[in-house]
């Protein structure tokens, strides 16, 4: 048996002459073997990140120092605003007892000044609305509800921007909100313009609905208020999904994503409360051919459908400090001749069950496509751009700063004379 000589030998390479073929180059030393495809690729790759990573700096640096100046802007403009409206609604407590109804108009206006600032918070962020369906103007005159969808404390921001330009409804509107936003910087205004603040949860529930009965018989006529806002799902779509499916699964309704079922509760009370009736009981509302006709009590019900590019919604912290990139809101109306419900409990389920079951078919569309399909015999929706006064804003805003100088002063004067 003939031993086979060690590769790179010289009688390896005598051998490898002999046979005529040429001799394999020996193997090259490991420390200069070169990378692999795998590693040489995580390499560019960390490079790249690296870079766009140094390039993003600067406008994320900007990003940053823009909402510390709004955020300080924001402060400053609750410092002054907030305060000049609790004093002037002190000074004005003699107007109040003379006349009434000249107070709370007052009182409104102010109010509605209030969430223009709020609102111009985010429309200077670059948070604008589009709107689509009815058009509610032609009803801001009337007495409404507005039943609408939960995702995020912005929905509130939203709600005060879209209505800004719809006469005196922010003016005359009452909202029913979370407890918690009683807490809030903005509770004090709420709680003198007569806001309902419900609490939350089974073990509150009967309470607060004979609260809200009563709140509403106390203030809502004396108030002269027309509107109000409502939230029927009873708390935002991501806390209260899972929930609102199992309870749909347990009783045969439809499965929502977008959406969750309706509690029917504050609507019953709101409907029984403030729903003028004929002789017979039948509900007296207006008719939605005939806008011009007045009638006592509530008359119409606006169903609000609110919809975030991406179903991304855009909380307070957003609005506030303007770091998401510039989007717009869609906001969806459908008007609903109060007449038209049915005010027994378990018709009205079904009526508000419907309603959602239709956001949600509404959602799906926008979603899909970008768009609300549009309304039953037309070929194509019509969306509004809603738009708010740049002049107008100036003003309150400056009316808010020279108000809380002049109140300034005339403390500063008092505690002088006094100390």
């Amino acid at each position: 048996m003939t031993a086979t000589p060690r590769p790179g030998t010289p009688a390896a390479a005598a051998q490898h002459r002999a046979s005529g073929r040429r001799p394999p180059a020996p193997p090259a030393p490991a420390l200069h073997r070169p990378p692999s495809a795998p590693a040489e690729k995580d390499r560019m790759n960390s490079n790249l990140r690296m870079a766009v990573t140094l390039e993003e700096a600067p406008w994320l640096g900007w990003i940053l120092v823009k909402a510390l100046m709004r955020f300080a802007f924001m402060v400053a403009n609750n410092l002054v605003a907030i305060p000049s409206y609790i004093c002037y609604v002190i000074v004005l407590q003699p107007l109040r007892m003379l006349n009434s109804k000249r107070f709370w108009y007052i009182e409104g206006i102010m109010y509605k000044w209030l969430l223009g600032m709020v609102a111009s918070w985010g429309w200077y962020a670059g948070y604008t609305v589009m709107e689509w369906g009815e058009d509610i103007k032609a009803i801001s005159k009337d007495e409404a509800v507005m039943l609408v969808n939960h995702q995020a404390t912005g929905d509130v921001c939203t709600l005060m921007m879209c209505l800004q330009d719809k006469g005196l409804v922010v003016a005359q509107m009452m909202w029913l909100m979370d407890h918690i936003f009683k807490y809030t910087n903005f509770g004090i205004v709420s709680l003198i313009h007569g806001d309902f603040f419900i609490r939350q949860g089974k073990s509150h529930r009967d309470q607060q609905l004979l609260l809200l009965k009563k709140h509403l018989e106390n203030n809502y006529r004396s108030r002269d208020r027309k509107w109000i806002v409502l939230f029927p799902e009873g708390g935002f779509l991501r806390k209260r999904r899972e929930t609102s499916q199992a309870f749909a699964k347990k009783n045969n309704l439809p499965f929502l994503t977008h959406v969750t079922l309706p509690r029917i509760g504050a609507t019953k009370i709101i409907l029984s409360a403030l729903v003028a009736r004929q002789e017979n009981g039948s509900p007296v509302g207006g008719d939605a051919k005939e806008l011009d006709s007045k009638s006592e009590g509530l008359q119409w019900i606006i169903d609000t459908t609110i919809a975030y590019p991406k179903a991304e919604p855009i909380d307070i912290q957003t609005w506030i400090l303007g770091y998401r990139k510039p989007a717009v809101t869609h906001v969806h109306y459908r008007i609903f001749p109060v007449k038209d419900v049915p005010l027994e409990t378990d018709d009205l389920a079904d009526w508000l069950y419907q309603r959602f079951i239709e956001k949600e078919d509404l959602l799906s569309h926008f979603y899909e496509t970008g768009a609300f399909p549009p309304p039953n015999g037309r070929k194509e929706a019509v969306s509004r751009d809603m738009t708010l006064s740049n002049m107008w804003i100036f003003l309150i805003q400056s009316f808010a700063f020279l108000s809380g100088y002049m109140w300034y002063n005339i403390f500063r004067y008092f505690y002088h004379c006094l100390f």
